[in-house]
């Protein structure tokens, strides 16, 4: 039923105005919470309430606790992989700064890096976040960083809003700024994601193929890509996979797949 309501919805261009009705019905339903962890944490700075919703949800303790217990989670998963002091790092669609603004707390000496399309939530971060330097992307795959420049480099969610194509086109711009051993971890919707797809996008899915919603603007959360396992591996065939954590229902709903995977 969710699968065929949002093909009407994206079919009749309305997906857009549904998911800004979502956005204030989930602040209505937050702001008495959000306001009291605010005022617990007051030295915490949090971004406007719809960048928040546009990369996560509008939920104060969850982008705090959740983007702090990410950075050390990746961060682990990188020196576990590469002994790397004073690493270069890279949180690629880095949205308003949910994980990378503790990424330099959490491993001080390293050069910590972020970049998004969105024009608004770049603007913020550069003045509200400290010790990162952030850069403004446009959707194609083009990055002002010189070739071989990071040692790791993590997508959360990114790849999911993206045409095939530029599956394609990003990952070789990552490839081409990532060093040789370094490592790439991304969030992907894999197996899991087949509960919210049509029959007929689960026949395109089973035989390995990219499963595409569109019409909307690509980028957005609402244009959403789905990879089975095989595509994966395909598209990331130079590279060695070091690991592929399956994704698992959390509180009712499926988590991405992450992949954590190294440059030859």
């Amino acid at each position: 039923m969710r699968a065929t309501v949002s093909k009407f919805l994206r079919q009749s261009k309305l997906l857009f105005i549904a998911d800004k009705l979502r956005f204030y019905i989930q602040k209505f339903k937050n702001q008495d919470k959000n306001k009291s962890f605010q005022s617990k944490h007051p030295e915490f700075i949090f971004p406007p309430d719809y960048l928040m919703y546009e990369s996560f949800n509008i939920n104060y303790e969850s982008y705090y606790k959740s983007g702090k217990a990410a950075a050390e989670k990746f961060i682990n998963i990188f020196k576990k992989y590469n002994s790397t002091e004073q690493a270069r790092i890279l949180d690629w669609g880095c949205g308003p700064a949910r994980v990378v603004r503790h990424i330099p707390e959490v491993l001080p000496d390293s050069s910590v890096f972020g970049t998004d399309y969105n024009q608004n939530s770049i603007e913020w971060n550069k003045k509200n976040i400290k010790n990162v330097d952030f850069n403004l992307n446009g959707l194609s795959a083009k990055l002002p960083y010189e070739d071989n420049f990071f040692d790791f480099i993590y997508g959360i969610s990114i790849f999911t809003h993206l045409s095939e194509q530029l599956h394609y086109d990003w990952k070789n711009e990552l490839t081409r700024v990532l060093k040789k051993d370094g490592i790439l971890l991304l969030s992907l919707q894999g197996n899991l994601f087949k509960t919210i797809l049509t029959d007929d996008e689960i026949k395109v899915f089973e035989k390995g193929n990219i499963v595409v919603r569109g019409n909307v603007k690509e980028g957005h959360r609402t244009y959403s890509a789905f990879h089975p396992e095989d595509f994966v591996k395909k598209l990331f065939s130079d590279y060695e996979i070091l690991e592929h954590i399956d994704s698992f229902i959390n509180n009712g709903k499926p988590e991405q797949d992450i992949w954590i995977l190294k440059k030859k």
